[in-house]
């Protein structure tokens, strides 16, 4: 059984552990994975892995989970602006 991915869209692109490689993350589920990567962990942090667990439980939309993913990236330096 596997579920459903929460889309969304634009992705948000955060840096990766490769030095210049960068990845896209286009739903809710590759964004938690993500955030659980991170050793770095602000208040934005655990707010957006909050919104990841109610976008998947269904509570909240994805562009709500990815509003709070790129302002956690932001807040941890992770973000990188789309190419």
């Amino acid at each position: 059984f596997r579920m459903s991915l929460h889309w969304f869209n634009p992705p948000v692109y955060v840096r990766t552990d490769r030095p210049g490689i960068r990845f896209g993350v286009s739903h809710v589920e590759g964004a938690s994975e993500q955030l659980l990567k991170w050793t770095k962990r602000g208040p934005k942090w655990k707010q957006a892995v909050e919104t990841c667990m109610a976008a998947m439980e269904g509570d909240v939309p994805p562009q709500d989970a990815r509003k709070a993913f790129e302002a956690a990236a932001k807040e941890e330096s992770m973000f990188l602006p789309p190419a």
